[in-house]
C-alpha cells in the first residue's frame, strides 16, 4: 500500500469522486478560480475509474442529438466569457460557423461527447484514469474528523493501492443501470448502455438476428428500437411497453423552466408535499418520455411497413414480459397483454432492457463514512443548498454530491441542465470553507 496522507504537503484540499460531466465541470471551475489568483494553493484532483474520459458511449448513436441546448454546457450558464464553452470547442475545432449554419439548439451527441474529451484533455493535470476508489475513512484529530482517507487502486491490478488524504471530497459517480429485479445479464440479454458495442460484435459475427425485443418507454428505449431496426434491416423489431404508447417529452417553454438554476432555489426552500407535487407534476419533462420527432418517425415507419405489407416494427403496447428464460442462441419471453391477460411467447436474438438508470447509494461510494452522514424522517440525505451533505457535529471534513438530490434539490440534479452553476456553486462553498471567501453577491460561485 502506498500512502500519502503522512506528509502535511499532500493533504488535498477536494477529491472528486468520478470523473464525468459534473465533476470535469468542477474541475474547470477550480481550474479557472485559481488561475485568477497565481500560487493560489489550493489542491485538487479528480480520481476516475475509467481508463480514459467517457459518457453513456453505449449510446452515442451517429445521428442522436442532445435533449438539452448546446447553451448548457459545462461553463455557459456560470460564465459566458469562459474558453471551455461549446462554442469555443467549435471554433478550435473549425466548426463554428458550420454549426451555426444547421440553425439548431441540439448538437449531435457524439459532438457533445468530442467536447467533452477535449475539455477533459486540457485538465489532464488534474485528474487520475484508472483509480477505481475502494474505501473512503475518516480521518480524526482530537475526536474530530477533519479529514477524509480515500483508497484507490488500478482496477487492472486489484493489487497495490493508493492512499490520498482530503478536507473534501466531491462525488459524482453518475447513475448505474437499472434492470427488473431477477435479471440476468448475458451475450443476447444487455441493458441500453451497452447498446452500440453489443450491436456492433453482432455484426461483426455474422450471426442471424431475426427478431429483437427492447423492453421501455422512454427516450433509450426508442431509439434503441429504431436503431436495432435500421442494423438489421431483417429482423422484427418488437417494443415492449406497459403505456399505450410513447409519451412526448413536455420540451414546452414554461415547463422548461423547471430546470432554470432559479428553480432550485425554490424547489429547496418548499415543503416536502410541495416539492413531491412538483416532482410528480413535471416528471414529463424527463422521465419515460420520447422526444416528438422521434415518437413521429417511427410512426411513419410502422405505417410504411403495413402499406408494403411487411411489418417488422412491432408495438406490444399495455403490455408486460413475465418470463424471460434461454434457448439456443437467444432467448424465450411470455409476454402479457395487460388489458385481457393473454400471454404470447416470443423467441428472440436479444432482449434489451431499456430500463433507465438511477443513482448509486451513497453508501456505495463511501461506507464508513456514510455513517456520518445526517437523513431526514425519511431516510434521506440531509443536503445543505450548497450540495454539501450535513454530518455529525464532530466532522468538519465535507462530503458534496453532484447527483442523489432529486429529494432536495430537484428534477434537475441528474441532468446537464444546471451542471456548470451547480459546479460554481460548490467550488465557491470549498473556497469560502478555506476561510477565504469569494468575490461577487453569491459566495456559493466560484
Amino acid at each position: 500500500m502506498t500512502t500519502l496522507r503522512d506528509n502535511p504537503d499532500h493533504i488535498y484540499d477536494v477529491l472528486g469522486i468520478g470523473f464525468g460531466p459534473s465533476n470535469l465541470a468542477l474541475a474547470i471551475a477550480v481550474q479557472e478560480r485559481t488561475g485568477r489568483t497565481p500560487g493560489d494553493p489550493f489542491r485538487a484532483l479528480f480520481l476516475e475509474r475509467q481508463t480514459g474520459f467517457g459518457w453513456h458511449r453505449g449510446m452515442l448513436i451517429d445521428d442522436a442529438t442532445m435533449q438539452v441546448s448546446f447553451l448548457k454546457d459545462l461553463v455557459t450558464l456560470r460564465d459566458p466569457t469562459s474558453d471551455f464553452s461549446f462554442l469555443a470547442h467549435l471554433h478550435e475545432r473549425g466548426r463554428l460557423v458550420d454549426f451555426l449554419n444547421q440553425k439548431s439548439l441540439f448538437p449531435l451527441r457524439i459532438e457533445f461527447h468530442d467536447y467533452f474529451e477535449w475539455a477533459a484533455a486540457r485538465l489532464a493535470h488534474l485528474v487520475e484514469y484508472s483509480a477505481e476508489v475502494v474505501a473512503v475513512r475518516p480521518a480524526a484529530e482530537g475526536g474530530e474528523v477533519r479529514w477524509f482517507d480515500v483508497v484507490t487502486r488500478d482496477p487492472a491490478d486489484p493489487g497495490p493501492t493508493t492512499v490520498r488524504r482530503t478536507r473534501a471530497i466531491c462525488v459524482a459517480t453518475g447513475l448505474e443501470p437499472h434492470l427488473p429485479p431477477g435479471t440476468a445479464l448475458s451475450e443476447r440479454v444487455w441493458h441500453n448502455s451497452e447498446l452500440l458495442p453489443r450491436v456492433g460484435e453482432l455484426l461483426n459475427s455474422g450471426a442471424p438476428v431475426r427478431r429483437a425485443v427492447v423492453l421501455g418507454a422512454g427516450q433509450s428505449a426508442a431509439e434503441a428500437v429504431d436503431y436495432l431496426h435500421r442494423s438489421f434491416p431483417d429482423a422484427e423489431i418488437c417494443s415492449v411497453f406497459a403505456k399505450y404508447g410513447y409519451t412526448p417529452a413536455d420540451d414546452s417553454p414554461f415547463a422548461n423552466r423547471i430546470f432554470d438554476p432559479e428553480a432550485v432555489d425554490v424547489y429547496y426552500g418548499a415543503p416536502t408535499d410541495v416539492k413531491r407535487s412538483l416532482f410528480d407534476y413535471h416528471r414529463s419533462t424527463n422521465y419515460s418520455v420520447v422526444d416528438m420527432d422521434l415518437i413521429q418517425s417511427l410512426s411513419r415507419t410502422m405505417y410504411r411497413e403495413k402499406v408494403r405489407g411487411r411489418q417488422r416494427l412491432r408495438m406490444m403496447n399495455v403490455s408486460r414480459i413475465r418470463e424471460v428464460g434461454t434457448r439456443p442462441g437467444g432467448v424465450r419471453m411470455t409476454v402479457e397483454f395487460l388489458p385481457t391477460g393473454e400471454r404470447e411467447v416470443l423467441e428472440a436474438d436479444l432482449l434489451v432492457h431499456a430500463t433507465g438508470y438511477r443513482p448509486r447509494g451513497l453508501g456505495d461510494d463511501l461506507g464508513e463514512v456514510g455513517k456520518l452522514c445526517l437523513r431526514d424522517e425519511e431516510d434521506a440525505l440531509r443536503v445543505g443548498r450548497d450540495h454539501r451533505v450535513e454530518t455529525a457535529p464532530n466532522v468538519t471534513a465535507a462530503v458534496y454530491l453532484q447527483g442523489g438530490t432529486e429529494h432536495t434539490h430537484g428534477l434537475a440534479s441528474t441532468l446537464l441542465s444546471t451542471t456548470a452553476v451547480r459546479a460554481g456553486e460548490i467550488c465557491g462553498s470549498l473556497f469560502a470553507r478555506r476561510g477565504e471567501g469569494v468575490p461577487g453577491p453569491d459566495p456559493r460561485t466560484c
